[in-house]
Order: C-alpha cells, then sequence, then structure tokens
C-alpha cells in the first residue's frame, strides 16, 4: 500500500511539473512583463523588429511589444468580455503575459495586423517594403518569419486551446518550408530562461504535424 502510495505521489508529480514547463506560470500582470521582461531584459540592449527585421536601439514611437497571436483574438477566443473587463480575468492575464507570444514590431504594422487572420494572400498583391502582403482580413508574412509565425500559434492553439488564426494547413506548411533559424533558437532560450517554459514547436519543429 505505502509502495502504490509512493507511486501515486511521483506520478502526479510528474504530471504537476509537466504543466509547469508546458505553460507561462511565472507571470500574470502582462504590463509588468513588458516593461521588465520584454523591453527591461529580452531587448534591453535593442534588437532587429520581427517582421521587418530592421535594427532599433529601445521602444519609441516607432516600435512597439506586438504579439504574434492578436490579444483580440485572446479575448474572444475566452469571451471575458471588453479589454478592461478581461485585464481581471486571471486566465486572460496569464495569457496576455506569455513572452513566447510577444514580438518587437513597428507601431504602424501591429496597427494593420489586428484582427487579421494568417494565409498566403498570393503574387497578386505586392509586398510592402518588409516583404508583407495585406489583403482584406488576411495578412501573409515575410518568408523568413513565416515558421516564426506558425510555430507560435500552434504554441499558444496547443498549451492554451485557443482556435487557429488561419488554416492549419497553411501554418504546417509555413514550419515545414522556415525550419528555426539561428535567430529564433537563441530568441527562445532567453524566453525559456526568463519565464521557465519552451515553445516545444521551436525545439522539436515536427511536433506540429500531429495537432
Amino acid at each position: 500500500m505505502k509502495k502504490l502510495t509512493i507511486t501515486i505521489s511521483t506520478l502526479f508529480l510528474l504530471i504537476t511539473a509537466g504543466t509547469v514547463i508546458g505553460q507561462n506560470t511565472r507571470f500574470s500582470d502582462p504590463a509588468t512583463v513588458i516593461r521588465d521582461q520584454f523591453w527591461g531584459k529580452l531587448y534591453a540592449d535593442g534588437g532587429r523588429s520581427f517582421f521587418c527585421d530592421a535594427p532599433f536601439t529601445h521602444k519609441g514611437f516607432i516600435m512597439t511589444d506586438g504579439y504574434v497571436y492578436p490579444l483580440a483574438d485572446i479575448r474572444t477566443a475566452l469571451d471575458c468580455g471588453t479589454s478592461r473587463q478581461c485585464e481581471k480575468d486571471d486566465r486572460y492575464r496569464q495569457i496576455a503575459s506569455d513572452l513566447h507570444n510577444m514580438v518587437p514590431v513597428r507601431s504602424r504594422i501591429e496597427m494593420q495586423r489586428r484582427s487579421v487572420r494568417y494565409d498566403n494572400v498570393g503574387n497578386t498583391v505586392q509586398p510592402d517594403e518588409c516583404g508583407i502582403r495585406v489583403s482584406a482580413q488576411f495578412f501573409e508574412p515575410p518568408e523568413r518569419v513565416k515558421g516564426d509565425v506558425a510555430r507560435t500559434v500552434a504554441y499558444m492553439v496547443d498549451t492554451y486551446g485557443l482556435p487557429w488564426l488561419g488554416a492549419s494547413a497553411i501554418l504546417k506548411q509555413w514550419n515545414r518550408l522556415d525550419p528555426p533559424d539561428d535567430s529564433e533558437l537563441t530568441r527562445h532560450r532567453r524566453i525559456a530562461e526568463i519565464q521557465g517554459n519552451e515553445n516545444p514547436f521551436v525545439t522539436h519543429p515536427e511536433r506540429m504535424e500531429t495537432l
């Protein structure tokens, strides 16, 4: 009986540990995370904007914190109400504090991306100076970050039970065509150190095929 109790306890601890590793459990205050962790640690020395790959030294009027999986879509999925109402929802606060979903973007592009779906827009639409194509409610990122976008969306879908932002088949295709590069892997490692969990689709991109 004692052995059975120990086995059950061990199993419970393993399951609990897996849950902790699998999602953001360290942060639940989006504003503080953005200030102290995102800009204060992850991009304290500047970096390169996510979609345009342009260098920056600090947050300013041009640069802002963006979300690969937009906050508006998270609020809709959780059905927690308005922006102000959702800020009182513990689940929303946890998801909105996840660094794996945050990227530095130009303010203009972040405004442009709100409430869009990821898709292949096609060559009939000319790309802008950053390589972005936009048509109606569809947004096609530059080739070099299509995989980054796909793996982030997959993480949000798998970790928090959110719906896909676009056709899963297209995002899986982007994942195959644009595997993780050194820049993505370096950023991922730094986030894992700060937040305490990984995005398994960055370390094992083939896992996207099982979703």
